[in-house]
């Protein structure tokens, strides 16, 4: 299955930045508003996946955007961004997350070194918390026309890592195409595109060899790394 979103070629543009901004609010609404349904939903979790992830404050400003390759068994996740559309403002990461193992590498390909770390929190933007809150359902796009609309479930829940709360829009196919993290310092949505089934190169998942055998780095008094802080 092959989950196509439009993405613009620059994502810099000022008209677009202002069509985001006015697409997020209208999702804000459209989450406010669904329709809430029995209580017997359960949350689902996420076949393995490769696609593309976008990253976006509220007010416009692009934090990210690259591929990604999820585990979604092994709870594996590698994020590349700033490769195949780099901006300006955006961050240049390469991220290799283990969350069952509770740690993750910072990867320098160019340089072949990396920095391993702990991680404090295992929330990610491609599977649902087993303890998130079926919202409703909601409708984009048409529902008379054929193809030419999507119907996702909300699910939302609470961040006590960072105070936080998220609301997430899923397919019934279990495949998230927009999460919003509000967070006390910033609000962050999360978009994913070209999403396929399965996982194209396994390679990705797998600690470089030059990674292989690296001291855990030492996590300051009162840091949170998380996939999500990496953003913020």
């Amino acid at each position: 299955m092959r989950l196509g979103l439009f993405l613009p070629s620059r994502f810099c543009d000022s008209l677009w930045t202002r069509k985001m901004y006015a697409a997020i609010t209208l999702f804000v609404f459209m989450c406010l508003t669904a329709t809430t349904h029995a209580d017997h939903h359960q949350p689902c979790h996420a076949p393995n996946m490769t696609g593309f992830m976008s990253v976006m404050s509220l007010k416009g400003e692009v934090k990210a955007f690259g591929a990604f390759t999820y585990d979604s068994m092994g709870k594996k996740l590698r994020f590349r961004s700033n490769e195949s559309h780099p901006t300006n403002t955006s961050l240049g990461l390469d991220l290799l997350m283990f969350f069952d193992e509770g740690i993750f590498y910072e990867i320098d390909s160019k340089n072949q070194s990396c920095e391993k770390k702990t991680l404090q929190c295992t929330q990610h933007p491609l599977d649902i918390p087993d303890d998130a809150t079926f919202h409703g359902e909601v409708h984009t796009g048409s529902l008379s026309v054929e193809g030419e609309g999507l119907k996702v479930n909300i699910w939302t829940g609470s961040m006590p890592d960072t105070k936080g709360h998220y609301s997430m829009s899923v397919t019934m196919g279990c495949l998230p195409v927009t999460v919003f993290y509000f967070c006390e310092s910033t609000t962050l949505l999360f978009s994913n595109s070209d999403i396929e089934n399965e996982i194209k190169d396994p390679d990705l998942l797998v600690v470089p060899s030059y990674c292989v055998g690296q001291p855990m780095e030492e996590t300051p008094e009162g840091t949170v790394n998380s996939f999500l802080n990496e953003f913020m």
